[in-house]
């Protein structure tokens, strides 16, 4: 698929989320370039700000199967994977599929389940497969998961290990809406809830297509080298514990390629890294003393790190 047609589907679906959400663009499309990159999507925010609302509406807008898991902490791995059972009629053992063999999952309030059934999505999240009794299934693509978690309440949570963060792609909150937003917000709920007039705006097969086509998207390897630095510069902090694995590099990377597409070039610029280095470090970071507010110590952190390396200079297209 062609920059340009990316770009305006790009619009098309942020267009057609924005309809529902109101006032939170950058989000909008933070999260539409995830879906373009092939990765996965932690919403990160307080109860009410509109995390379930966003993930069903972008479901909405691609016309691919979607399912929601209400997470809690009798959920089973194998409600979520599914499970060999014995038909009788068939006088054999079948595979019931699981809720996440779909394209897009919403895995909501993700931190209620046990660790046991959160470790059940690494596979799917990572692999885009499930294996179970010895048997491997694949997930039909495009795979794309979406989980929200609530950072305030603590009881009854268990809050996700690094291996699970590590898995997201991109981590980022919607936060409240400015005055003028909340207005638009009680006037869209006034009436017909906006979500249920919601089409979609392109199919699964142009998803894969979008997604194949921003892995050819040009880096500089100027740019790869600065993109190294900073992830290594996040290992040296003394405010952090554990920095950005190799992992997390290749996630920017994708992002960025993502994001470069959505906005209609061929080819990333430095603008492109940092503008997605918060959203796709700060969950990979372990900090030192947090006192309950990592996230925002590790945004800082991410800040801090992009201030102390130089951004190189180059023209950055293939010519």
């Amino acid at each position: 698929m062609k920059i340009q047609d990316i770009s305006i589907l790009g619009k098309k679906i942020s267009a057609s989320v924005a309809s529902v959400i109101a006032g939170k663009d950058d989000v909008v499309r933070l999260a539409v370039a995830a879906l373009f990159a092939g990765g996965n999507l932690l919403l990160d925010d307080v109860p009410g700000t509109g995390k379930t609302t966003l993930a069903k509406t972008l479901a909405k807008s691609v016309d691919c199967e979607f399912r929601r898991v209400q997470f809690t902490p009798d959920l089973l791995p194998s409600d979520l994977t599914g499970i060999n059972y014995y038909n009788q009629k068939q006088g054999d053992f079948v595979f019931r599929q699981g809720p996440v063999f779909t394209n897009i999952l919403l895995a909501d309030e993700i931190n209620r389940a046990t660790p046991r059934t959160q470790s059940s999505l690494l596979e799917c999240m990572e692999e885009h497969q499930v294996t179970a009794d010895g048997a491997t299934h694949l997930l039909t693509e495009p795979y794309f998961v979406i989980a929200t978690q609530n950072p305030v309440e603590t009881q009854g949570t268990f809050p996700l290990p690094e291996a699970q963060l590590d898995r997201f792609l991109v981590c980022t909150s919607i936060g409240y809406p400015s005055t003028e937003s909340a207005v638009e917000v009680l006037q869209r709920g006034s009436g017909e809830p906006p979500i249920n007039s919601i089409a979609p705006v392109c199919h699964a097969e142009e998803i894969v297509e979008v997604q194949k086509s921003v892995r050819n998207v040009f880096v500089h390897p100027d740019l790869m080298a600065y993109l190294v630095a900073l992830t290594e510069k996040t290992r040296s902090l003394p405010e952090v514990s554990l920095g950005v694995s190799p992992r997390g590099s290749l996630a920017l990377l994708s992002a960025a390629k993502a994001w470069a597409a959505f906005s209609g070039r061929s080819y990333v610029i430095p603008e492109d890294i940092r503008q997605l280095a918060g959203p796709v470090f700060a969950h990979r970071m372990m900090m030192r003393e947090s006192f309950g507010s990592e996230r925002k110590a590790a945004l800082k952190a991410v800040g801090s790190v992009l201030q102390t390396v130089d951004v190189p200079s180059e023209k950055w297209d293939k010519t």
